[in-house]
Formats: structure tokens, sequence, C-alpha cells
């Protein structure tokens, strides 16, 4: 049985991606990856996803199946098969080498047969197919109803991990980033009761990100330290009021280390835990708040470099402000009216003014309020 040998010449494109398409040929070899009922753009942005010498893939329009192969060889084999399509990423030109045997390490999942010794003809183009779509969900194993999520890198690899409280199971998940967008399986570390809100934030100031979570059944926040490689240490609780959910952790105070924020639902406050240097917290400042703050967000609204506190209150139906006064400290809040149950805050400069407006889903209303900054 004889494949074409081909060596294939590489070379970077700025601002595009050469895309070499030969018609009815497919690459033989081990491929790392078939996928089912996908486009030829979801098979291509697959490959885009690889780095190594070769990327390339076969794709039969027949039954929508994509082959994905790569390589750190310079070297391919290919064989003449009709109704498909050989796709290579960044391949300025394609010569034929000669013909040789190849002895695949397993059976190949298409026909073998060579139906002709002739090349089809080559066809370049540039795409740019991965900007406006996505492939099919890829699912990852957490724990028990897992209520918010972080994506950061933990580990110093430069490949943003996933980070998710684990609701029922009173645990964070850490899901490291193996490359290529797959994650590995979950490690797990203990929390305190209905973890609600988590935020990666290095606290320590070590250059490595920590975990902070806001626990709603337990009115705590843990904070777990990076202990480098992605792992982290074991919880350390700080009391705040009741039923927090929703966690901000910024520096309030100007001293260049992040202070933890944090809305308290049935308490109807909101928390302020000062850094006190090495990842360690000094104990809550409370401030008053309209009742059921469920979320937070931590800004400078009023251009003084100082960041101030915005909560969506949903049981006032209201947003509220407090100015940081400096130091950490804030006056009281101004209230906004806006739709009926606010569950969530943004804050982003929407009318391009250079002030940050604020933007709020109200979940009883089935509305979105939108107070632009005066």
């Amino acid at each position: 049985m004889f494949w074409i040998l081909f060596i294939l010449s590489l070379f970077c494109v700025c601002n595009s991606i050469l895309i070499t398409k030969i018609q009815n040929i497919i690459i033989v070899g081990n491929m790392y990856n078939n996928l089912l009922n996908v486009t030829e753009d979801q098979c291509i942005c697959e490959m885009i996803k690889v780095n190594d010498s070769i990327s390339a893939l076969n794709y039969f329009s027949t039954n929508q199946t994509c082959q994905l192969y790569r390589s750190n060889s310079s070297t391919i084999y290919v064989e003449f098969y009709l109704n498909s399509t050989i796709i290579f990423l960044n391949q300025s030109s394609i010569s034929i080498l000669n013909i040789q045997e190849y002895q695949p390490s397993t059976i190949s999942s298409t026909p073998t047969a060579i139906s002709s010794t002739s090349l089809p003809a080559i066809s370049s183009s540039t795409t740019n197919v991965c900007n406006n779509t996505f492939l099919n969900q890829a699912t990852y194993s957490v724990g028990n109803n897992p209520h918010s999520v972080a994506v950061v890198d933990v580990n110093s690899d430069n490949k943003p991990d996933i980070i998710v409280a684990n609701q029922i199971a009173n645990t964070v998940g850490v899901l490291l980033n193996a490359g290529s967008g797959t994650f590995n399986t979950q490690t797990n570390y203990s929390v305190g009761s209905s973890p609600w809100s988590v935020a990666v934030v290095d606290v320590n100031s070590d250059n490595k990100p920590d975990i902070i979570v806001a626990n709603t059944g337990s009115n705590t926040v843990s904070v777990l330290l990076n202990a480098g490689n992605g792992t982290f240490n074991t919880q350390t609780n700080y009391s705040v009021g009741t039923s927090p959910w929703s966690i901000a952790v910024v520096d309030v105070n100007s001293d260049n280390k992040s202070d933890i924020v944090v809305a308290n639902f049935v308490s109807n406050t909101v928390s302020v835990l000062f850094n006190a240097g090495n990842g360690t917290f000094n104990a809550q400042t409370i401030y008053g708040f309209g009742t059921g703050p469920q979320a937070v967000a931590v800004v400078d609204m009023n251009s003084d470099n100082k960041p101030d506190i915005i909560v969506a209150n949903v049981n006032s139906n209201s947003v509220g402000v407090l100015l940081n006064t400096g130091s950490g400290t804030f006056n009281g809040q101004t209230t906004y009216p806006v739709g009926g149950y606010p569950v969530s805050v943004a804050v982003a400069d929407v009318n391009s003014d250079n002030k940050p407006d604020i933007v709020v889903p109200n979940y009883g209303s089935n509305t979105v309020s939108v107070l632009l900054h005066c």
C-alpha cells in the first residue's frame, strides 16, 4: 500500500491565517481528535488552536466528520479519497518528494485504496472563520451545584484555568488548563458552607493569584493562598454579615494591597475587610445598605482615583452608590431606582464620555436598566 509523502514549507502570515485546501485527498496517520456533526469552519477553528509544526485536518462533507492531526515533524502522508478535503494551516507550498510505503500504527478509519496517481488542484485562501462562531460545548465534571466561576491563570503557565464555587459540595474546584482549551480534572478545596461567589486575586503580593470565596451558609469569607504550581493552602475564614452573596477584591485604601468587599443579602449591609499584609485581613467594617444587597461592584465613579462601592438592592429595587472618602472609608449610600428585583450590576462607560455608567438586569420586570453618569 502506497501513500504520497509531502514536505511542508512553513511561513508566518501577519494579520491573517493562510488556509491551504486540497480536494479529494486525505491525511493518513494517527489523528488526535475526531469531531462529528460539525461544519468545515468549526473544524478549521479547532485546528487553529494547535501550534505544532504541522496542523492539518480531513473534512468529509457527506457526513460532516472532522479528523484533526498535528505533528512536530516536517512530513506527512496522504492518500486519495473522493468527497473529502485536506486543509493545512500556515503552509506556503506543498511539494511531492516521492512515493513511499507507509504502515500506520493504528488502522485508519478511512479507505486505503489509491484511486489515482495525480495530485488534485491545490487552493489557498485566508480565513477569519473563528471570529464569530463557536464549537460545540465541552463539559467537565465539578462539584454539586456550581454557582460562580472565575477564569485566571493560577499556575503561571500563561494558560487561564477555571475556578468554580460548588455550592452544595462546599468546595471550590480548580481545573488546570491542559493546553488547546482543554482542562484537567478538578482539584477540590474545602471552603465554608454554601460558597456563593468566587474571586481570584493576588492578596499577598507574591504574584500568584489566590482564591477568595463568599460563603452564604456560614456567613464567612474563605481565603485560600496559592502555594505555587496551581495548588492552594487550606482556607482561612473571616466573619462577615448574614448571607454574603457577592464579593469583590480591590484595593480601596490605596496601600497597594487588595481588600475584600462583600454584599450581605440578609443583614442589608456591605462588609469591607482591609488587607493587613501577607494575605491576612482585618475584621470587617460594616456599612448599612438598602434591603437585599445581592451584587457588588467596586469602581471609581467620580474620577478621584479612589474606588467606590456600587450595589444592586433586590428588595428595594434600587442601586446604591457609596463614594470613597479616602483611606478606604465610605460615605452613606445614594440610591437610584431601577426595575424590579435587580440581581446583578455592571459598571462601564457605555456612551464614550469617559465616565462610568451603571447597568442592571431586573429579574422581576424583565428589563435592563442603564443609568448614565451625569
